[in-house]
């Protein structure tokens, strides 16, 4: 797929990954290393790390997924995002899928800070630095797992759930088992996409529900509309010469006898119109709850009020233990 569909396709897919490769570029030509920038070097380009995150730069919850450490660490997480990318961002929308990336980027670097707090409380860690898009990565991961176990298509497209599981399974595994892998944002933005992809897979199961339901009531009505042009049939040719000899004071007993049966037919066929038009009356189609079309942003604000609350808890600690401190 070259730049110009992709950017068709998925334009914050693009745009994010332009802004990885970008913010490189730039830090190179400044000076950073670009395999091994230094400590300083990441700081001053917005790394997350507890001493400043959790006290006066919550602003690096963000930064921090848009710098990568080294060239190989750029290479893997912008692949990540194209391969996800162009699949999540026509399912979701371009505005859910970048608050999706951004609030799974930021729990991932939540639980980060709060792994690393309590390990310092312990007195068996000491502060780091983490940065990179994974946490991310790894919500918008989760999220197409959660659409594949609910077989939510996009353009006639199901995603395969083990192909899935499988790809998310080797992240985490290799999170492990490499020393220096941030494990704790990998978790973080996995369980932040689960918890917004169960709310938009609710409101698609909801939606989809009233579309069935409009479906059915659209073949019902074509079906009798079909019915009814072989019931609205004009009077018989019988009914109508009883009617004519009526008309020419016919006295023969057979004329009204005609005559009799000719009004009954027509007294039962009108009924029986009366009937079928009272049967077929048009149903107006169902409107799916305007509550569906929210949930997901309910959510991600709900998200967002919890990270609100997570930072200042953390912050409030760290503000407390330094006066005791002094």
């Amino acid at each position: 797929m070259t730049i110009q569909q992709l950017f068709k396709t998925a334009p914050v897919t693009t745009l994010l990954l332009v802004s990885f490769i970008g913010l490189f570029i730039m830090q190179v030509l400044t000076g950073v290393d670009a395999n091994n920038p230094s400590t300083e070097a990441l700081l001053n380009w917005g790394a997350n790390a507890l001493p400043y995150t959790m006290q006066d730069q919550p602003w690096r919850l963000v930064s921090s997924a848009f710098l990568h450490i080294g060239l190989m660490h750029l290479l893997f997480n912008g692949f990540a995002m194209y391969f996800f990318g162009q699949v999540a961002e026509p399912m979701f929308g371009s505005a859910k899928f970048l608050a999706l990336f951004l609030l799974s980027a930021i729990g991932g670097n939540l639980l980060n800070s709060y792994v690393t707090w309590q390990s310092l409380l312990d007195g068996t860690g000491q502060p780091g630095l983490s940065a990179g898009a994974s946490g991310g990565i790894m919500g918008i991961g989760a999220a197409l797992l959660i659409t594949a176990l609910f077989k939510i298509s996009v353009n006639g497209m199901v995603l395969n759930l083990k192909s899935l599981i499988f790809i998310m399974g080797i992240n985490l595994v290799y999170g492990f088992a490499v020393p220096g892998i941030d494990n704790a944002g990998h978790i973080g933005g996995a369980m932040t996409g689960l918890v917004i992809a169960l709310a938009f897979a609710v409101a698609y199961r909801q939606r989809l529900a009233v579309a069935l339901q409009n479906a059915a009531i659209y073949q019902n009505q074509t079906s009798h509309r079909y019915q009814t042009t072989y019931i609205n049939q004009p009077p018989s040719i019988d009914s109508y010469s009883a009617r004519q000899a009526t008309d020419l004071d016919i006295t023969d007993s057979r004329s009204d006898d005609a005559y009799t049966q000719s009004n009954t037919g027509t007294d039962a066929g009108s009924d029986i119109n009366t009937v079928h038009a009272n049967s077929i009356t048009a149903k107006t189609p169902i409107k799916p709850s305007f509550i569906w079309q929210l949930l997901p942003w309910l959510a991600m604000l709900l998200i967002s009020i919890g990270f609100v609350w997570w930072w200042q808890d953390i912050h409030y600690q760290i503000l407390q233990i330094l006066k005791a401190i002094e």
